[in-house]
């Protein structure tokens, strides 16, 4: 089979982690007979740096003619201590997700077995946590209008818009997953106060119907936050809205023991795209210390969307072999234990499909 894929590393450690995962899919490649192209294009400050913009038009052309976007991650401190800059790297980030039609992020919570005493809960109530957080991507308030400052600069404002049409794309998306799994969703909102999110509930317990055999609860945001913590093992599917879900993933995400373990997938209507939920982690960039497992994931979830599930399976199973031997780095590596580098990490799951 052969697959073009965009690899678009960005910032920080994004070209580090981006090297291992392609390292990854280029022995996978040459296990199970495939051939994988790659075309690399500039996204975030590095765009900037480069062109000015953080989602230069050569970077969305790249994307639409590709298969699937590998996408490692976006960010720096110069951006982040300025608040005033006029262009960010974040704005980089949420065009290309609006302009490729990504509207539903997956992003799946499962905790290795052996990682169960590293995680900062209580390995008893982590251990069998399996669930994915679908959250929509392309509207609510990150990008409702109007947003901005009173020309005193004394009051500031966003807006938080969703159409009956958004919201129900998404939530067929998540229904569809449950579906797969154990058929049972959790709708999270904050319908005791928000006019958007009694729209978010009104809509999913229209489309309840259409599937039966899932099990639909609803949940207020901050009950499922104290939730997720208290007893992770109780959900299969969540679905939200964006700013919820971008709040909720992350505090999830700590139950692994690492940022640098949870993959994720960006779809919709063109391009899917995969990438690590963690960000651009600046303090590490060049020092080749990162954790590539996050990305080297989500290149497995790549494979699986392109119907190549055995290679996905054999991705998986290569990095269970490393955290099993204990070949992990620093955010991984139990006192006393050795650390290894990032690209050690890769060549050894590389090693092992």
């Amino acid at each position: 089979m052969d697959v073009n894929i965009a690899l678009l590393a960005g910032d920080g450690i994004g070209p580090e982690i981006i090297a291992e995962a392609t390292k990854v899919l280029n022995r996978v490649a040459e296990k199970f007979g495939h051939r994988f192209e790659y075309r690399e294009a500039l996204v975030g400050a590095c765009a900037i740096d480069a062109t000015g913009d953080p989602y230069p038009d050569r970077t969305h052309r790249i994307c639409l003619e590709a298969d699937a976007v590998l996408f490692g991650a976006i960010g720096d401190p110069k951006y982040d201590n300025n608040p005033k800059s006029p262009v960010r790297p974040e704005q980089g980030l949420l065009r290309m997700r609006k302009s490729l039609g990504l509207f539903a992020n997956l992003r799946p919570i499962a905790l290795f077995d052996t990682l169960a005493d590293r995680s900062p809960l209580k390995a008893d109530v982590v251990r069998g946590t399996d669930f994915i957080c679908v959250r929509e991507l392309t509207s609510g308030i990150y990008f409702g209008r109007p947003q901005g400052r009173n020309e005193a600069g004394t009051e500031a404002f966003d807006t938080c818009t969703y159409t009956r049409a958004e919201i129900e794309r998404v939530l067929h998306v998540a229904f569809r997953l449950a579906m797969s799994r154990r058929r049972h969703l959790t709708v999270v909102d904050k319908a005791n106060v928000l006019e958007t999110s009694r729209l978010w509930r009104e809509v999913a317990q229209g489309l309840a119907g259409q599937y039966p055999d899932v099990e639909v609860e609803f949940m207020f945001v901050d009950n499922a936050a104290m939730q997720i913590v208290r007893q992770p093992t109780h959900f299969d599917v969540i679905v939200t809205e964006n700013m919820f879900g971008d709040i909720l993933t992350d505090e999830a995400s700590v139950i692994s023991g690492s940022l640098g373990m949870l993959p994720s997938a960006s779809v919709g209507s063109d391009v899917a795209l995969f990438e690590p939920i963690h960000g651009s982690y600046p303090q590490a960039a060049g020092k080749n210390i990162a954790n590539p497992m996050a990305t080297i994931l989500s290149a497995a979830m790549l494979l699986e969307h392109l119907g190549l599930d055995a290679e996905g399976r054999a991705v998986r199973a290569a990095v269970d072999c490393a955290l099993t031997g204990g070949v992990v780095t620093e955010d991984l590596a139990a006192p006393g234990e050795r650390r290894c580098s990032t690209t050690e990490v890769g060549d050894f799951i590389a090693a092992q499909i």
